[in-house]
C-alpha cells in the first residue's frame, strides 16, 4: 500500500466547510427557533478520548517502525494492519477534527452577538469547549500520521546496498603478462 500525507490545504477545506456549515446552523436555529445550537460535555470528553487513543497507537506503530530490525524481536509483533487503520484512524481524526473546528467555531461566530440571552451564552460556552478539543484533535490526526510514516527502506538493488556489499562470485580481474 502506498499512502501519501494528507496535503495542508485538505485541513483549510474541511475547516472552511464546517465553519458555513455551523454558521448555516445557527441561521436556520434563529429562523425556526428550534434549540440545536451547542454540544453535550461528554462528546467533548468523548472527542479527547478518541484522539488520546489514537495517538498512543500512532506512538506504538512508530516504536515499531524505527527500531532497528535486529531489535525488533525484543518487541511485540505489530501487525500491519493495525499499522494501517492506525494511519488511516490517524488522517480521518486529522480531517474531522478541522471540520467540526469549524462547526463549532461557526456556531460561536454568529453566536457572540446574542451572548445576553442565556441560551446563547451557554451555546457558545460548549461550543468553545467543543472547538478546542477539535483543534486538539486535528493537531493529534497530524501528529500521528506523521508518526506512522515508514522509514526509507534500502532494498538490495539500491545504489547504496549494492556499494556496500562485497561483490560475490566475480572473478579477480586477470593481469595480462607478456611472454
Amino acid at each position: 500500500m502506498k499512502a501519501h500525507r494528507t496535503p495542508w490545504w485538505y485541513y483549510l477545506v474541511a475547516m472552511i466547510c464546517g465553519l458555513f456549515g455551523g454558521m448555516l446552523l445557527v441561521k436556520y436555529d434563529e429562523l425556526s427557533g428550534l434549540a440545536l445550537l451547542g454540544v453535550p460535555w461528554f462528546i467533548s470528553a468523548l472527542l479527547l478520548l478518541i484522539g488520546v487513543s489514537v495517538l498512543v497507537m500512532a506512538l506504538q506503530v512508530h516504536k515499531y517502525a524505527t527500531t532497528d530490525p535486529r531489535k525488533r524481536a525484543e518487541l511485540k509483533p505489530l501487525d500491519p494492519q493495525k499499522a494501517v487503520s492506525t494511519l488511516v484512524l490517524a488522517k480521518s481524526l486529522g480531517l474531522v477534527g478541522a471540520a467540526l473546528t469549524g462547526w463549532y467555531g461557526g456556531q460561536i461566530l454568529l453566536s457572540v452577538s446574542h451572548m445576553e440571552a442565556a441560551y446563547y451564552s451557554q451555546a457558545v460556552l460548549e461550543c468553545a469547549i467543543a472547538c478546542a478539543a477539535c483543534l486538539i484533535d486535528m493537531i493529534i490526526g497530524i501528529v500521528g500520521e506523521w508518526l506512522c510514516q515508514l522509514p526509507p527502506m534500502d532494498g538490495p538493488e539500491s545504489d547504496k546496498m549494492k556499494a556496500s556489499q562485497p561483490r560475490r562470485n566475480v572473478a579477480p580481474a586477470a593481469v595480462k603478462t607478456r611472454h
